[in-house]
């Protein structure tokens, strides 16, 4: 009885190809909005193809939101290997083919560890997105410094996760 249990039970772990799914459905679809993005900025928001643009802050906001899209699909992708890998089964494929690769999980601290650094990554570009829309409005040397001073310690603090 008791080892019949235990099959039932094990065969549960199968219920996290659900968040695997949609997390590789997830990661597609920013991807393919990002790319979207990007397509876009260069058209409508290039100086090169429209006179009317006099500045190339609206084309490097849309390009670094793109980025983000991007950052944020890789997290989704990372995190649908890592608990297909761990949960339901190794990827057979990538064991023959990459001997060490980002996707590859061996363990839950792995995996959280290599979503930190991304979303940490994602946070430092979501930090200079907003910089680039405020960065209009840098009128005193005072506003100058303090946008270096945070820019130092965003990679003061990157220095410090990175450092093993």
């Amino acid at each position: 009885m008791e080892n019949k249990f235990e099959k039932f039970l094990w065969s549960f772990r199968y219920i996290t190809i659900l968040a695997v799914i949609l997390s590789i459905l997830s990661a597609f679809t920013l991807i393919v909005i990002g790319s979207w993005d990007i397509i876009e900025a260069v058209i409508f928001y290039n100086p090169l193809f429209d006179n009317s643009i006099s500045s190339n802050n609206e084309l490097l906001f849309k390009l670094i939101s793109a980025i983000d899209l991007f950052l944020i699909g890789i997290v989704l992708l990372i995190f649908g290997f890592g608990i297909y890998e761990l949960f339901v089964s190794e990827i057979d494929f990538a064991n023959s083919k990459f001997t060490e690769s980002t996707l590859k999980i061996r363990d839950l601290d792995q995996l959280k560890n290599k979503i930190i650094k991304v979303i940490i990554i994602v946070l430092i570009v979501k930090f200079f997105e907003k910089v680039l829309k405020f960065s209009e409005n840098f009128t005193t040397p005072m506003d100058i410094l303090y946008f270096g001073l945070s820019i130092l310690s965003i990679c003061v603090g990157y220095y410090l996760i990175n450092k093993k």
